[in-house]
C-alpha cells in the first residue's frame, strides 16, 4: 500500500471518540430485551403497560430498559395527560434494526 493510500484511509477513519460513542451505541443494541422493546414500538407508540403486556414482562423491567433507550436517544416520549407513550426516536433507529435483521436472515 502506498503512503498516499494509507493517508487517504486514515483520513476516512472517524475520530477515536466518535468510534467509542458508536461502540457504546452498539452495546445498547446488544441487549435482547431492549431490542424486543424497540421492535415492539417500531411501528406505533405504546405505554409501558402495553409494552409489558405485549412482551409478557414486568413493567419495572420495561421502565428500566426504556430509561436506557431514552438516555441513548433511541426512543422518545410523548405525554398525554398522565399517560406516557414511547416510540422510536427516528427512522434511523428502525433502519438499524431492519438492516441487522436483514443481515442475520440472509
Amino acid at each position: 500500500m502506498s503512503e498516499n493510500q494509507s493517508k487517504k484511509i486514515n483520513s476516512e477513519i472517524p475520530d477515536i471518540e466518535v468510534l467509542f460513542e458508536l461502540a457504546d451505541l452498539f452495546k445498547v443494541f446488544g441487549d435482547s430485551t431492549r431490542l424486543r422493546i424497540m421492535v415492539t414500538i417500531s411501528d406505533n407508540e405504546m405505554s409501558v403497560l402495553n409494552i409489558a403486556e405485549t412482551l409478557n414482562m414486568e413493567q419495572s423491567t420495561i421502565s428500566h430498559q426504556l430509561r436506557v433507550l431514552r438516555q441513548n436517544k433511541l426512543v422518545r416520549v410523548r405525554r398525554e395527560g398522565k399517560q406516557i407513550y414511547y416510540s422510536l426516536d427516528d427512522d434511523h433507529v428502525k433502519k438499524i434494526i431492519d438492516m441487522g435483521l436483514d443481515h442475520i436472515l440472509e
